[in-house]
Order: structure tokens, then sequence, then C-alpha cells
């Protein structure tokens, strides 16, 4: 299969790569790498859910707080605004751990072919995202999505799709696939 996630969803789908790398065939990360230690992440996330204006008074104010519509679906509506879904302290104890220390030796384990994407605003550092390249030299490869930050998804989903399908078609990609698929059935 191919796995393919953003920012904390990204660093899940490479952690399984790691893991089980005879599942997965290719690995495409957006916003996500092995980097850290960050311990002032979790007071960076808790500062921005905390800056957050909610309730919300409609869907176009979330729109205009958040720059898309998207994160208005990500809201539900009550009798007196608009509130996130998602809970406070179990997004902050969901990155406390992943902050402690850097994931490097799991990036290096991955055998597949992986393709990780920067969004050039984004919040993954630009050093990471080379460093990658240079651990895995031959099966990585890198992707600058101008006029993005971190949601790259909305902010340029078009180039973000002709990244991906360049990406998958590719036949460097195919050849790394095709050497995994014989190493298995060996």
């Amino acid at each position: 299969m191919t796995l393919i996630g953003q920012s904390l969803g990204g660093h899940t789908a490479m952690l399984l790569a790691a893991a089980h790398p005879a599942l997965v065939k290719s690995l495409i990360l957006i916003e996500a790498g092995p980097g850290g230690p960050t311990p002032d992440l979790p007071s960076r996330i808790a500062a921005w859910l905390d800056n957050w204006p909610t309730p919300f008074r409609s869907r176009a104010a979330v729109q205009a707080f958040f720059g898309h519509e998207a994160w208005a679906a990500n809201l539900e509506e009550r009798e007196d605004g608009w509130y996130p879904r998602v809970d406070r302290d179990t997004m902050i104890a969901a990155v406390t751990e992943l902050a402690a220390h850097d994931y490097w030796d799991d990036w290096t384990r991955i055998t597949c072919p992986a393709l990780v994407i920067r969004g050039a605003d984004g919040t993954m550092p630009e050093h990471d995202h080379r460093d990658m390249r240079a651990r895995r030299p031959t099966r990585t490869a890198l992707e600058v999505i101008p006029a993005a930050a971190h949601d790259v998804h909305l902010d340029q989903p078009e180039r973000l799709h002709a990244a991906v399908r360049a990406f998958l078609t590719t036949d460097a990609h195919r050849d790394v696939t095709e050497e995994q698929r014989a190493n298995r059935d060996r």
C-alpha cells in the first residue's frame, strides 16, 4: 500500500513504514518528518489552541480566522456558536511524547521509496527536509510547494496532487517497488 499523511498523520505513517516495511510500498509525507526533539511543541500547540476565539459566531468567522473553509467542517455548532471537535488536552498529550525525542533511526529503517513534501512557508524546518534525503539518498524525493504553509493540501491542492502523481508514476518509484516485491517473494 501507499501511505500518505500530513503533519501528525505523516509522522504516524512514517512510524508504520519503519515498523512494518513489508506492508508499505511507498510513503508520502507532507509537512512531517523525524526531526526533534522539540520540547516547546506542546506549549506552542496549547497556545495556538488557546488563541482560538471560541465560540466562533459563524462559519464565516471560522473561515476568516483560519483562512480556509475546510476548518469549519471540523467544528460543531452549539446554541451559542461553533466549537472545535478536538479535545485540547488530548491534542497536547498526542504531541508531548513525539516532542520528547527524534525519530531519525526510524526514518533510516524505512525501505520503501518516499516523497517528502514541505510547504515553502510551512513549519517543517528546511534542514530537516534536506537531511531526510541525505540519510536516504536513493529512496527519498523532496518537493517544496510554493505559496503553501503547513496545510499544503488546503493552500495548494493542485500542486500537491501533481507532486504526488509525478512521484507515483516515476521510473525510480516503480524500480524500487519492483525490487521490494522481488525481495518479499524470495
